[in-house]
């Protein structure tokens, strides 16, 4: 009776054996189909990368903007650094008097930084915070009472309605 086990069992693991096979040769033949695609778009790409390159390391026939105020010189030839690239109407700073205001402004800032900390830290402010908060948690607390009274209320209500309700049937 236990003559058919072998082959049975030998049977299913070679079945299992070529279904893991032919797996195994479409998963890679869709590896190799993906790897050429991939190969396909990286090419493509790099064609329109050097196409761009191209076309940036010609010299650019755009029309010049001569504007009062400027943000950037992007893609403009670069030139000797002379007085017509600072903006017009602006005065130029000189190194140690930007220094100075920058020194200024943060001074400033931390300043009303602290004096912002020291007013919030007050014993005042702490009281009044402390006394507001208390009166906050009474309020909450009465109106919780004041909702457990009415929902108490509603209960009985519905379970007098519910009695009569059986009474008169």
């Amino acid at each position: 009776m236990q003559q058919w086990i072998v082959p049975a069992v030998i049977g299913a693991l070679s079945l299992l054996a070529v279904v893991l096979v032919l797996l195994l040769v479409r998963g890679r033949a869709r590896t190799t189909r993906e790897l050429r695609e991939a190969r396909a778009e990286a090419a493509a790409l790099r064609a329109q990368v050097e196409e761009i390159e191209r076309r940036l390391a010609e010299p650019a026939a755009r029309p010049r903007i001569e504007a009062g105020y400027v943000i950037t010189h992007l893609g403009e030839q670069e030139r000797e650094p002379d007085e017509s690239r600072a903006v017009v109407g602006a005065p130029r700073v000189d190194g140690t008097l930007f220094a100075d205001l920058v020194l200024r402004e943060t001074v400033v800032k931390t300043a009303s930084l602290a004096h912002g900390l020291r007013r919030a830290l007050a014993p005042e402010t702490r009281n009044r915070i402390r006394f507001e908060v208390k009166r906050e948690i009474r309020a909450a607390r009465k109106r919780r009472r004041r909702e457990m009274k009415d929902l108490a209320q509603q209960v009985r209500a519905t379970e007098r309605a519910r009695l009569a309700d059986e009474d008169a049937a």
